[in-house]
């Protein structure tokens, strides 16, 4: 009986240490639309607004406001962080470099952008995009990638908060 109640005892730490380990935003490194590696972890301290884009949607003009909350709240440790997407109908279909020079020639982004990836659930569903829509990864909640352009916010901790569909403009 004692050994039970030890080895019971035992998991319980266990499991409220890998409570407190749980994986945040700044634990991942993706790619930039250059090719270059980016540390998430060089954004802790500031809130965080993650978007799948296409260049080739009908809520393609929402990189417009995007730029304009951006530029509005940067200086106060905000920034939005874009990784483009072609799993949506094909709307995304140019190269990174494409997709760079469209967004700056456009709609005059300086925010982040990423390299192309897959955010759809599945097998090739980018590693970041698997923690922010499954709550066994990122503790909070489960939520699916609908669209082009839906949007997750992250704390300054590198927490995921909450997230908003794709015909979300104002947050």
């Amino acid at each position: 009986m004692r050994r039970i109640l030890f080895l019971f005892i035992a998991l319980f730490a266990v499991s409220i240490a890998l409570l407190g380990q749980q994986k945040t935003v700044h634990d991942f490194t993706v790619t930039d639309i250059n090719g270059e590696s980016f540390d998430m972890a060089q954004l802790a301290g500031k809130k965080i607004l993650i978007v799948n884009t296409a260049s080739k949607c009908g809520f393609t003009p929402q990189y417009e406001g995007l730029e304009k909350l951006y530029q509005t709240y940067k200086d106060d440790n905000f920034v939005v962080v874009a990784f483009p997407s072609n799993d949506f109908k094909n709307q995304e279909p140019g190269s990174n470099e494409e997709i760079k020079q469209f967004c700056k020639r456009n709609y005059g982004v300086s925010f982040p952008l990423m390299s192309k990836i897959s955010v759809k659930k599945g097998e090739d569903q980018h590693p970041l995009y698997q923690w922010l829509t499954h709550k066994s990864k990122n503790g909070v909640m489960d939520s699916k990638v609908n669209w082009n352009f839906q949007k997750y916010m992250i704390d300054e901790q590198g927490k995921l908060v909450d997230y908003a569909k794709y015909r979300t403009k104002k947050l």
